[in-house]
């Protein structure tokens, strides 16, 4: 799998203030007005709950009180002996109990003596002989209590009291209510304004990078969403400035690279144009004409090496590649059939395994052919270069290529893959010093390592590390 490993750490970095959203409500405006909803209904809720608890609790302390009271006058009402008696202890009652009517009917009677009251209601058996039955009816509570001998006592009580009272306590449930309601708003405001500050904080960074184009990366604070959020931002620019770096360096290195092969062409070609005026001409041999001309066309061979070099190291670089599953043998062999056609005086020994991985096809091309052009290039004639592939676990391999020229100082094998470096020995010989690059990036962009040892008869050997597996079908051999 291509990899680009990024590398960052956190510093401050801040800009700006941030604007409002572009379109539609601002996100403070949306979380403070989703807190004042939750508070706001949270408060209501209360507050009808409170108001219906206390209703039913005195509108059920009231049935409590007259249950009492129908039981105790039930029980005077039986020692009755006539009517007489019976109307004197109504009188009695509603003396003691102001604002309560009372109608009685005793065990045998078919009179009801008392006030008219409506009769009604579910009843239900309280134990002891009795039912009872409670509703409301025009601002009274009417209670209708009944024992097994048909003895009935019928309550009725005011209500108006209650109702103001209940009135009364509703204003003052509202007025908490609203109360509660502001200080919803004031919540919603600031729990909008101190939760977005991170996020604010986090914008102004953004757009002070977008603003002044400095890649720094930016603070991060805690260790929530926020900072997870943070970090991916920094990580994002750690591969901005990376991919910036390598930019100027390829410029800078080309630019300087290319200068020489330009001047030394610029002299000659002058040189070669003024051989071609009037009379110039037997100013030089034949001889001296002809190497300016071979000279000419060496330069120019070797900008296009390095402009082609250019290109790849370039395109390297390019995050856009297609991944397919390349066979690892497969490009190797062709590499040694390319290589071995430019240098018929050098004899290659191929020992490989069947492997694939997952990469970029013409990158892995590129790479194996410089591996071994660079090997026949330092190989001398009738030389050896060695190829060999080989497993070194189930998901990595390892492919050396080792040659029987001079080899690489130990202080120069990690230099020779850096962009433009030619060792002090390798500075006459044609070459643009990116090959060994080329290689270097392209194995680690693809999960692998690569080093440089010594051969087996005192040349190099570059050993590559890539991961990948053995073909199904060779598995099986």
């Amino acid at each position: 799998m291509l990899r680009r490993q990024v590398a960052g750490t956190a510093a401050p970095a801040e800009g700006a203030a941030a604007g409002p959203a572009a379109g539609g409500t601002p996100l403070r405006w949306r979380l403070a007005g989703l807190t004042f909803a939750v508070v706001a209904f949270a408060v209501g809720a209360v507050t009808l709950l409170s108001y219906w608890t206390v209703s039913t609790g005195l509108t059920a302390a009231i049935d409590r009180e007259l249950d009492r009271k129908a039981i105790t006058l039930l029980g005077q009402a039986r020692d009755a002996r006539n009517l007489a008696d019976l109307d004197s202890e109504i009188r009695n009652f509603s003396t003691y109990v102001p604002g309560t009517r009372v109608s009685l009917t005793l065990p045998g009677w078919t009179v009801t003596r008392g006030d008219p009251i409506p009769v009604g209601g579910e009843y239900r058996d309280v134990g002891d002989g009795f039912s009872t039955a409670a509703h409301t009816v025009g601002g009274e509570r009417i209670l209708t209590k009944t024992g097994s001998d048909g003895a009935m006592v019928v309550l009725a009580r005011d209500m108006g009291d209650t109702h103001r009272q209940m009135a009364a306590l509703g204003m003052e449930l509202l007025g908490i209510a609203a109360l509660g309601v502001l200080l919803a708003i004031a919540a919603g405001l600031v729990v909008a304004t101190t939760g977005l500050r991170p996020l604010q904080r986090l914008q102004r960074a953004v757009e002070y990078v977008a603003d002044t184009d400095d890649l720094r990366p930016i603070d991060v604070h805690g260790n929530d969403s926020l900072a997870q959020l943070t970090r991916s931002i920094n990580a994002m620019l750690a591969a901005l400035r990376e991919s910036r770096t390598r930019q100027a360096e390829l410029v800078a290195d080309a630019g300087h690279e290319l200068k020489t092969p330009l001047t030394s062409m610029r002299t000659n070609i002058e040189l070669l144009m003024m051989l071609n005026r009037p009379g110039a001409a037997d100013r030089i041999s034949e001889q001296d004409r002809r190497d300016l001309e071979r000279d000419v066309m060496a330069q120019m061979t070797e900008m296009s090496t390095l402009i082609g070099d250019l290109v790849d190291l370039a395109r390297e670089d390019s995050a856009d590649v297609g991944l397919e599953t390349v066979e690892l043998d497969g490009v190797v062999n062709s590499a040694v059939l390319r290589v071995r056609r430019r240098r018929a005086d050098v004899a290659f020994q191929v020992s490989i395994i069947p492997w694939e991985l997952v990469g970029e096809q013409l990158s892995l091309d590129r790479a194996v052919v410089n591996l071994l052009d660079n090997a026949a290039k330092w190989s001398p004639e009738s030389g050896v270069v060695r190829v060999r592939l080989q497993a070194l676990s189930d998901d990595r391999a390892e492919l050396s290529v080792s040659d029987s020229g001079p080899g690489i100082r130990p202080e120069n094998r990690e230099r020779v893959f850096e962009r433009f470096y030619r060792a002090p020995e390798a500075r006459s010989e044609p070459g643009s010093g990116l090959g060994l690059a080329i290689v270097k990036q392209t194995v680690e962009r693809h999960g692998g390592t690569v080093r440089v040892a010594e051969s087996e008869d005192g040349g190099a050997r570059v050993l590559v590390e890539l991961p990948g597996r053995r073909p199904v079908g060779a598995r099986a051999e």
